[in-house]
């Protein structure tokens, strides 16, 4: 019920600020979601030991990221904002940290070294720096602007596994953490969210493009993190990474 009064209003008020924000930032966002780390993980082919990386680092990176919408939270605007940011945070408590962990568990890695902050590794570090300041010192939208890129991003890029599962069952679980109906279903309430609550003047658009983008480039060091080297044409040509 919440989630179809959000959609109508955010369909009343125009075009759609989260669409308008993916495309304005159309090469980072493609680097992020066909990174070579994620084609290899769709062909089944990738190092186990390069995804248990990924999970240590992951580990780290969302409880930073859970701090983050407990922040945005409390700036929400209304009741019916709450109750979205809400499920948003109870989908990485309660589903995507105790299934990295298990993943993790999976492919031999340590717990302990996944929970201890002094494991992060410098883009890790950045990138969950961005987001908590952005969330603490920016405006709910500002907020929903740093977050959303890594939620809707891993639901794109998860959807193609689902339609053919790697042969791996680490990889095809993996997938399907992200590539199900209910993970698309929050995806539209979180940015039906953002269309509703953003300030659509200029200057304020072009605050929100940037946290969007930056958040999306994050995304781009993070997989690169992951893979050991930074990958061909990870980051989009003529600006600076971060």
């Amino acid at each position: 019920m919440i989630s179809d009064v959000l959609r109508i209003m955010s369909e009343a008020a125009g075009s759609r600020v989260s669409l308008d924000l993916r495309e304005r930032g159309k090469p980072a966002w493609s680097s992020a979601t066909s990174h070579p780390m994620v084609r290899q993980i769709g062909e089944g082919t990738l190092p186990h030991e390069i995804f248990r990386r990924y999970f240590e680092q992951n580990v780290l990176y969302l409880a930073d990221y859970c701090r983050a919408i407990g922040l945005i939270i409390g700036k929400a605007p209304d009741l019916a904002s709450a109750s979205v940011l809400s499920r948003f945070l109870g989908q990485i408590v309660g589903t995507e940290i105790p299934a990295n962990l298990a993943f993790l568990a999976r492919l031999g890695g340590s717990a302990e070294k996944a929970e201890d902050p002094a494991s992060m590794l410098p883009a890790t570090y950045a990138y969950t720096r961005h987001l908590l300041y952005t969330c603490a010192q920016g405006t709910c939208a500002e907020g929903l602007a740093a977050v959303l890129p890594c939620q809707w991003s891993y639901g794109e890029l998860a959807r193609p596994l689902m339609a053919s599962p790697p042969a791996d069952p680490v990889y095809a679980d993996w997938g399907a953490l992200f590539g199900n109906d209910d993970y698309e279903a929050l995806v539209e309430e979180t940015t039906g969210l953002l269309d509703r609550v953003a300030d659509r003047r200029a200057d304020a658009m072009q605050r929100l493009s940037f946290v969007f983008d930056t958040s999306t480039r994050y995304e781009v060091q993070f997989w690169d993190m992951a893979y050991g080297v930074p990958a061909s044409g990870g980051m989009p040509s003529g600006k600076e990474s971060g």
